[in-house]
């Protein structure tokens, strides 16, 4: 049946066998509303109006094989389109298969056995058994948005128990309040287990991002949404600006997420987690941004939403007029995905520039010492890996050691660093250089000339990205993000970050040319120059000044042949 709404007479097959083929047991009993399948219609519609089916012809959905057969083919963007385009019901089973795949497509601990999970279980509480007393949630998570969506007291005390295992495995999670609606979310669908992984994956992802886990991270998400909105959505901000110019318009951004997960309707909601478990949390971005266009549109023609009713508290009128959105999902999916403009590589540049707005920020406010802290010994190279550098590296003093680390993005100090490759003990060829370091983020590239000049580049994304091909199956020529940034530590001692990080002006093509590589060159930082061009024996190179970080060339020559490689990479990470 999966593929095709289900009739009266499906529905009561499927309610007599669900237990034992599309529902784990021992989650049925977690939900107030059977998800899956009610015992009769009437449980369908008394229950939960979202179970009413509508008449008329049954759409030829996908099914979840050719779902998995194209994942396994690597069609990741066909799957794009399948997942944006079908609206399963909302009892379908083909989710109790399809999520579990979907986020374990971005599961990067490999480590994780049968029994894993259980093995946590017991590691943390003592036993595997259902503690019938409330167990305390992680400081990560919001008590107040603690969104159990119909699940029984039995369901959110499972919810509960995910919750703190996954702070136990991942204790650099320290601030994520959605953590907790979408393993709701995702109990609804799969079992205790199954949940975990999904959101082990989705946390643990490399590629996406799914999840914010620190208070920086959500306050860097919120300002993205802010920024994205004054562009495309324009009419909406300048009215909501208009009505209530007394009130900063942060701080109807600052609860952006809950528009979507407290207040849009649960069949809604179902629809866009599938998309996001597998696009991440740019579907989230372009959901917010048609909540905003449509309240506009109703505040023109409904009196409910006048300026008057609004102006005291947008914020909570925006999430009581999701609760009760005039649109389908499908609608509101399509709407959400027909907007022009909003490609991931324009979103990563503003949440990078915002990212590193509030860091630069926040070490020059006084009052910021939290994170001044982090720059503090605690997050400096351990004592032992100062060691390991000072007899490996031909390039770093432990002396320009530590001001490079002061200059690498906060949450990479966490981390402790490693030599990947260098040219003294691996040889001078660009074909070991990607074998060695193609698969690792981020890495730092250190160059020492000839003439003893010591400069180089953090590199924010893999080279294997040289290879990633786009929908058209062409190479992108450059790749990477605004975090990649310049060095210079002799004779001249500097940084030089991407342009891209001061002001809100848009910059051109040729300012965002971060990173480029083949077979027979590596590239980074380009227009109207190069600031560093290395050929495939990792001999010779160039540096000239580049319109993507506005730098000089970085050694007084612009040619130089090269003394040493060496490429770091970050353990833990």
């Amino acid at each position: 049946m999966v593929g095709k709404v289900l009739g009266i007479r499906d529905l009561e097959q499927f309610s007599s066998r669900r237990s034992s083929v599309y529902v784990d047991p021992e989650c049925e009993k977690f939900f107030e509303l059977p998800l899956f399948i009610a015992a009769s219609s009437n449980d369908i519609t008394t229950k939960c109006q979202c179970w009413q089916f509508s008449p008329g012809k049954e759409p030829a959905l996908r099914s979840y094989t050719e779902i998995q057969q194209l994942l396994q083919l690597g069609k990741k963007h066909i799957v794009k389109s399948i997942l944006r385009e079908n609206s399963w019901p909302i009892n379908s089973p083909i989710r109790s298969q399809l999520w579990p795949t979907l986020c374990g497509q971005h599961l990067t601990k490999q480590n994780m056995l049968d029994g894993f999970y259980w093995e946590m279980v017991h590691q943390v509480f003592g036993t595997t058994e259902l503690s019938e007393k409330p167990i305390m949630l992680p400081a990560f998570v919001d008590a107040t948005h603690c969104l159990p969506y119909h699940l029984t007291a039995t369901g959110r005390a499972v919810a509960d128990r995910i919750v703190n295992v996954l702070g136990y495995d991942c204790p650099d999670i320290t601030y994520s309040p959605v953590l907790y609606p979408i393993t709701s979310l995702l109990l609804h669908f799969m079992s205790e287990e199954e949940a975990y992984l999904c959101l082990a994956g989705l946390v643990g992802s490399k590629e996406k991002t799914f999840i914010n886990q620190t208070k920086l991270q959500h306050e860097v998400t919120w300002k993205t949404v802010m920024q994205i909105a004054k562009k495309h959505a324009k009419s909406a901000v300048a009215y909501f600006q208009r009505i209530c110019p007394g009130q900063k318009l942060e701080r109807v951004f600052m609860d952006w997420c809950w528009w979507i997960l407290a207040g849009l309707p649960f069949q809604h909601l179902v629809r866009i987690m599938d998309c996001y478990f597998h696009e991440g949390i740019k579907v989230l971005y372009r959901i917010a941004l048609v909540v905003l266009n449509l309240f506009h549109k109703e505040c023109q023609s409904n009196n409910e939403w006048s300026p008057d009713n609004i102006k005291n508290d947008i914020g909570n009128a925006l999430i009581k007029f999701c609760k009760k959105i005039p649109v389908s999902p499908a609608k509101l999916l399509h709407a959400a995905f027909s907007i022009r403009g909003l490609s991931t590589q324009y979103i990563s540049r503003i949440f990078i520039k915002t990212e590193m707005l509030l860091k630069s920020r926040s070490v020059l406010n006084s009052g910021s010492k939290q994170l001044i802290k982090s720059r503090s010994s605690d997050n400096l190279p351990t004592s032992q890996s100062q060691v390991n550098i000072q007899m490996m590296s031909h390039t770093l003093t432990i002396r320009e050691l530590f001001t490079l680390w002061s200059w690498l993005p906060v949450r990479i100090t966490m981390y402790q660093p490693v030599l990947l490759y260098t040219t003294e003990e691996h040889g001078c060829s660009l074909t070991t250089f990607y074998v060695r370091v193609e698969q690792h983020e981020p890495t730092l590239l250190m160059i020492k000339t000839c003439n003893n000049e010591v400069f180089g580049a953090y590199c924010s994304s893999r080279w294997f990205e040289r290879n990633v091909k786009d929908d058209k199956g062409q190479r992108q020529a450059y790749f990477g993000t605004g975090e990649t940034f310049l060095f210079s530590l002799y004779p001249e001692r500097a940084k030089y970050p991407w342009v891209g990080i001061e002001g809100d002006r848009d910059l051109g093509h040729s300012s965002e040319l971060f990173m480029a590589a083949d077979s027979k060159m590596i590239t980074i930082g380009g227009g109207e120059g190069q600031a560093i061009w290395m050929d495939e024996n990792i001999r010779f190179g160039k540096t000239d000044r580049c319109k993507t970080f506005n730098n000089p060339p970085l050694c007084p020559s612009g040619d130089f042949e090269i003394r040493v490689l060496e490429v770091y990479g970050f353990v833990g990470i």
